[in-house]
């Protein structure tokens, strides 16, 4: 993940009003490895806040996950919605409006190369291989379409 995506997601993370709990967490997190206390992490304005988080090698699962899907939502939608459109997927800016979808095999490739040439590609690589950890029996089919998006 590039450093300016590290920071988007980070600053996103912090300007989220219902991440609060997984917030605390990280304010414990950066204030036990930047020798803080965390009252201090918590005190400090979102831009320093993102910073540190940014800077952190890894993070516990849940506020990873919680990160990147802040991020998406924040600042992905027209993504997300490019790429469950070429699926033909119902949503709503972005959002799966069915509680269980299973996007055909033979889309993934497609739907893939139109996001792919119109977003960043890191951003795109992001995207998908954030689909395949939060659910891999929904979205594993990605797995060889983000290796040859990584070699292309």
């Amino acid at each position: 993940m590039s450093s300016s995506l590290r920071f988007a997601a980070a600053r996103a993370f912090w300007a989220d009003r219902e991440a609060v709990d997984d917030q605390v967490q990280a304010a414990l997190l950066i204030a036990q490895q930047k020798k803080f206390r965390a009252k201090t992490v918590i005190g400090l304005d979102l831009e320093r806040k993102a910073r540190h988080l940014a800077s952190l090698l890894s993070l516990p699962y849940a506020v990873a996950g919680r990160v990147l899907v802040v991020f998406h939502l924040a600042e992905q939608r027209p993504m997300m919605s490019a790429f469950l459109d070429a699926l033909e997927i119902a949503h709503d800016n972005g959002m799966i409006q069915q509680d269980q979808v299973t996007p055909e095999p033979a889309k993934l490739g497609p739907a893939a190369a139109v996001i792919a040439g119109q977003f960043p590609s890191d951003a795109v690589l992001l995207y998908l291989r954030t689909l395949m950890c939060q659910d891999p029996q929904t979205w594993g089919g990605l797995s060889e379409i983000v290796q040859r998006l990584e070699h292309a």
